[in-house]
């Protein structure tokens, strides 16, 4: 989560809107959540006179909630159970990703909005930073070569694509220079606006674990500038859910070392052990050099 107050409010505001086109009227806060958040918008010591309210942000002025419906909501509407109900929440937020403009140079450089895929009842998510060219082309996260490999390590695991959700914290490819080939890192701001768009996928799905794939990732996700070779192997927290940071597919592509490969497959291992998925001996024995 960004540390700077101005960044925090106004990602806390754009995910206001995402939840708004939804049709979410509410959502569940914890009571320390609730004063950290007012605190927010509570006029600084001599800095201000009034406090800060939502109606004050640009948001549309039709059905626009206030910081007191967000922090105390008079009511909760029960969580959906069926599988039905989520994928119908899925699609309307995917629909409402389609036309986003927030980022326009993001907008007029994209193919497509690439969303995400999987199951809506995931019990494990795995979130990288922004498409690449062909997920761009394609409109589905993880079809290149770092997507290839990312299939055979949930195969690894003893579970399908199909089995899990994969998306990205940026849904729109970052844009390049005429002529630029590859792909770049997607700008802390970037993230920040898109955000609140994994932050309703993660709502609706409720995975009971998410892996951030690469540094930049976990950043996207936490605000933590830190390597993954200083936090992978430690659930980390994400709004009630574990976190597990690991290395980036492509990072492996790039860098194909035994040991590498074997501390990312320690750490599928430890997510493995908390989902409660049978784990061989032959399993636990991947990429262990041998004597």
């Amino acid at each position: 989560m960004p540390k700077d107050p101005e960044r925090l409010r106004a990602t806390l505001l754009a995910y206001v809107e995402a939840l708004r086109c939804t049709g979410r009227q509410s959502v569940r806060l914890r009571s320390g959540w609730r004063r950290g958040l007012s605190s927010l918008f509570l006029p600084i010591q001599g800095a201000v006179s009034r406090p800060l309210s939502v109606v004050q942000a640009p948001l549309p002025k039709e059905n626009q909630p206030s910081l007191e419906s967000i922090a105390t909501p008079p009511s909760v509407p029960p969580e959906p159970t069926d599988r039905p109900e989520r994928a119908r929440r899925l699609e309307a937020l995917r629909q409402t990703t389609a036309g986003c403009r927030r980022c326009p140079h993001l907008a007029a450089f994209r193919s497509q909005v690439v969303f995400g895929v999987g199951n809506p009842h995931a019990r494990l998510l795995f979130t990288g930073e922004a498409p690449g060219a062909e997920e761009d082309r394609q409109g589905e996260p993880f079809v290149g070569p770092a997507g290839k490999l990312l299939t055979r390590m949930i195969q690894a695991m003893g579970l399908q694509r199909e089995d899990v959700y994969i998306a990205n914290i940026l849904k729109c490819r970052p844009d390049l220079p005429p002529g630029t080939p590859g792909n770049r890192k997607p700008a802390p701001e970037e993230m920040d606006t898109c955000l609140p768009y994994l932050r309703e996928q993660i709502s609706i799905i409720r995975p009971e674990i998410i892996v951030a794939l690469g540094a930049t990732a976990l950043e996207g996700l936490t605000g933590l500038r830190k390597g993954i070779s200083a936090l992978r192997g430690t659930f980390l927290d994400f709004q009630g859910t574990p976190l597990l940071p690991t290395f980036h597919p492509s990072y492996l592509l790039h860098k194909p070392d035994l040991r590498l490969k074997r501390q990312v497959w320690e750490d599928l291992l430890l997510v493995m052990e908390r989902l409660n998925l049978p784990i061989s001996e032959r399993q636990r024995g991947f990429f262990l050099t041998k004597s």
